[in-house]
């Protein structure tokens, strides 16, 4: 197996985040604010949840601190960003 594909496989949690990360950013590049933001919210949430149940050896750059420190952050932020998601003017778009 390449280096390549043995890296990704080792890092497919931050990887996965970074996929609803990047689909998120293009959301908002096309103007759709409010479901970009709301993507944002979603792939932090993603990060929370695996954080949580991944251990420590298989959570590969999601891990920073403990994990119970991991988890609060990450999902204090996660309901930050869906809320100020709730809350963007959709300018008339539904």
């Amino acid at each position: 197996m390449s280096l390549a594909k043995t890296a990704a496989k080792a890092q497919w949690p931050i990887l996965l985040v970074g996929l609803i990360f990047a689909t998120a950013f293009v959301l908002v590049g096309a103007n759709f604010w409010r479901r970009g933001s709301l993507l944002i919210g979603i792939g932090v949430g993603v990060a929370a949840v695996l954080r949580l149940v991944l251990p420590d050896e298989r959570a590969g750059l999601l891990l920073v601190r403990s994990k119970g420190v991991d988890f609060v952050t990450t999902a204090t932020v996660a309901t930050a960003m869906v809320y100020i998601a709730s809350t963007i003017d959709p300018l008339g778009t539904g």
